[in-house]
């Protein structure tokens, strides 16, 4: 069966109706999981499986029967762990219909069938009883709820649950335990990712300065947690404020409760400065006994770093204080973790909240509107000064004193900038009423209410009168939406040119004036992972799965790209930058799709272990070779990139060597597999 689905093209502003299969958000689902990035994480595997022996021993050397509730199974591959430990009986529940399904043919296919129930349920609709999905309660609770956060994919209601309903009172739980640890540091480069900083506008009258509103600079900010590998974050890009604090533990062998909660811990600052972030992570203990751990500690908190893990379906955490506080070397203070049952925030204290009269900070939410609006690494662009003086020095060369501008970008400071290095007027499109409110604020903040016109519609709406019957002499764009989901979708910039051209007068000059699109073969050191086919995981058999996820890649996602920050994911480039297409930003996008092939030669004893897809590049052989073909058959394929700068995307890695060095500046899009198509682009 088909089904129409209306949905909007960021690359043309349009709404297009397409007939997709009436299963296609399984397949979107399937194919944007981890599932392959969790078996692939031997870590993770090999700790659970001690944790799931030592559990069914345990319960044996009691002499009772070993019988397992198996929350969130996935593939089934802990209930048939269980099951070879000598458990007597699995009930495996998982909610999504689509793993519940595989999960049954991969266990009956290691011949499992007789042992493990699979149950497609949510937890909490599970009944125990003569009739009920499981006879009687269970006496091992094996479980694998926890994202980068811990809790954020529901663990604390679902233990809850399970506790209260389906497993008996003091029974064995693999992971038997769960402690948070927080260290707060100083650091201006991940502050950035949170404030609006003062910008700084050299002019011929002398140096301007872009100062936020008042109401940006009391936001508490986004209460969502911003999850990074901090592995790769250099050591140099923050200063260490407190030892590493044990926060909070969850013990999972008993009742859990998903209540509000929070716990403090009393510390002296190791050094002077301002305590801006506060980094987390979490290990999980599989025994009583705390001998089996698997740890998500970044390099400097290791005991041995030569154990170091890299997963990307468990990263750490970057909180963002409410406000940033002075801190004095040796002088006591409280870090403040606190929870409900989905998230977790931090504040810091003078004293532990026990003594303040039990008076607690309340969850942090937004509201200036700047942080519903931009993301962390648009707060970093934004905030990358190099960045605004490479604006700087382009407006130079194309501002009159006659000129009339049109910014074309959401949420942009063009338009300031344009105004304070000599526009004689400047008008800036914001699509979105709260867009439209965030710009009137930062206009008024620098008394630019009444110098800057603000239209408050779609770009390919306007009309002479909103740009009151004037002629544009100067047409900007960063070019930057909030609705580019994917790099490219930033060609949207070259659409909305073409439906402005009526309006614009002769001789306007367009900036940017045109962007060019490379690719380069590379080599991921981990990042291949997460696409990686398993095979056999600690001696099972899941091929069924990588099957599942294949057929839902292939529906449509093998066709698209991935965006990611390549500073998280090292890698090595396999050949040189290879030009593809140049979009001319100062022709109208042309009525016919842009199209580009050739080939790409790889170094010399390159061995290609994979296809990049993102922009159908393809190969031939799967096996050793000298030369990539690609083919980059139109916009709605073309690879794209938000603007590259070192602030927010700075790939640089120790491991990434000899590779070009316009390449350690971008944040690119990469292809699924070990090697990968990379595409960049710069614009002009």
């Amino acid at each position: 069966m088909k089904v129409f689905c209306g949905r909007a093209n960021p690359t043309t502003g349009s709404v297009e109706w397409l007939e997709e299969d009436e299963h296609y958000d399984y397949h979107q689902e399937i194919a944007r999981s981890s599932y392959a990035d969790m078996l692939h994480d031997k870590d993770r595997n090999i700790k659970y499986y001690q944790g799931i022996r030592a559990a069914v021993s345990r319960m044996k050397a009691r002499g009772q029967k070993a019988l397992v509730l198996d929350i969130g199974t996935g593939t089934g591959l802990l209930s048939m762990m269980a099951v070879t430990a000598g458990a007597d009986f699995c009930y495996a529940i998982e909610v999504f219909k689509p793993m519940a399904d595989a999960a049954v043919k991969i266990v009956e296919k290691n011949g499992f069938s007789d042992k493990i129930k699979i149950i497609n349920k949510h937890s909490t609709e599970v009944t125990v009883g003569p009739d009920g999905d499981m006879p009687c309660r269970a006496n091992i609770l094996i479980t694998e709820l926890f994202d980068t956060e811990l809790i954020g994919e529901g663990a604390l209601p679902s233990y809850e649950h399970a506790h209260r309903h389906l497993v008996q009172e003091n029974c064995e739980a693999v992971p038997h335990r769960a402690t948070v640890y927080a260290q707060l540091v100083e650091s201006r480069r991940m502050w950035s990712w949170n404030r609006l900083f003062p910008v700084h506008v050299q002019t011929i009258h002398g140096e301007q300065v872009i100062v936020p509103p008042s109401e940006l600079e009391r936001c508490p900010g986004a209460p969502s947690v911003y999850d990074i590998q901090l592995n790769q974050v250099s050591s140099t890009d923050f200063t260490v404020l407190s030892d590493v604090l044990p926060m909070f533990s969850v013990d999972f062998s008993k009742q859990v409760s998903s209540s509000a909660a929070c716990h403090s811990r009393q510390f002296e600052p190791l050094a002077s400065g301002r305590a801006q972030v506060v980094l987390s992570w979490w290990d999980i203990e599989m025994d009583p006994e705390g001998k089996i751990k698997c740890t998500m500690a970044p390099f400097w908190a290791q005991s041995d770093p030569e154990e170091l893990q890299w997963r990307d379906h468990w990263m750490q955490c970057v909180y963002f204080l409410p406000q940033e506080e002075p801190v004095v070397q040796g002088s006591s203070l409280c870090l403040v973790a606190h929870h409900d049952d989905y998230c977790v925030w931090y504040s810091l204290q003078r004293t532990s909240p026990e003594k303040n009269g039990g008076v607690y900070p309340a969850r942090p939410v937004c509201d200036c509107q700047a942080h519903l609006l931009w993301n962390r690494p648009r707060f970093g662009e934004i905030n990358d000064q190099d960045r605004t003086d490479q604006y700087v020095q382009a407006l130079r060369t194309m501002l009159k004193p006659d000129s009339v501008c049109l910014c074309v970008s959401d949420g942009s400071l063009l338009s300031l900038l344009a105004h304070h290095l000599g526009a004689e007027q400047v008008f800036t499109v914001e699509s979105s009423a709260a867009s439209h409110r965030l710009m009137k604020k930062i206009f008024k903040a620098n008394h630019l209410e009444d110098k800057i016109n603000i239209i408050e519609k779609r770009p390919e709406l306007l009309t002479s009168a909103d740009l009151e019957g004037k002629k544009v002499s100067l047409l900007l764009g960063e070019p930057f939406f909030t609705t580019s989901l994917l790099p490219w979708h930033n060609l949207y910039f070259w659409y909305v040119r073409t439906a402005v051209d009526q309006h614009l007068g002769p001789g306007a000059v367009v900036m940017p004036q045109a962007a060019s699109l490379y690719a380069v073969v590379v080599e991921f050191r981990d990042l291949w992972r997460i696409r990686s086919p398993c095979g056999d995981c600690e001696g099972f058999d899941v091929h069924i799965m990588d099957d599942m996820i294949k057929r839902a890649l292939d529906f449509r996602e093998s066709k698209e790209a991935e965006p990611h920050p390549l500073w998280e994911y090292p890698c090595r480039s396999l050949s040189e930058p290879q030009h593809i297409l140049t979009f001319d930003f100062r022709q109208l996008v042309p009525p016919h799709p842009l199209r580009a092939e050739g080939s790409i030669n790889l170094r010399r004893g390159t061995t290609v272990a994979g296809t990049p897809t993102a922009s159908r590049l393809c190969t031939s052989s799967p096996h050793r070779t000298a030369e990539h073909r690609w083919v980059a058959p139109g916009l709605s394929a073309t690879l794209w990139s938000s603007t590259p700068t070192p602030e927010t995307s700075p790939w640089i890695s120790p491991w990434l060597m000899g590779a070009d060095p316009h390449l350690l500046k971008n944040k690119v899009a990469p292809g699924l597999w070990a090697l990968n198509g990379v595409a960049f682009w710069e614009a002009r």
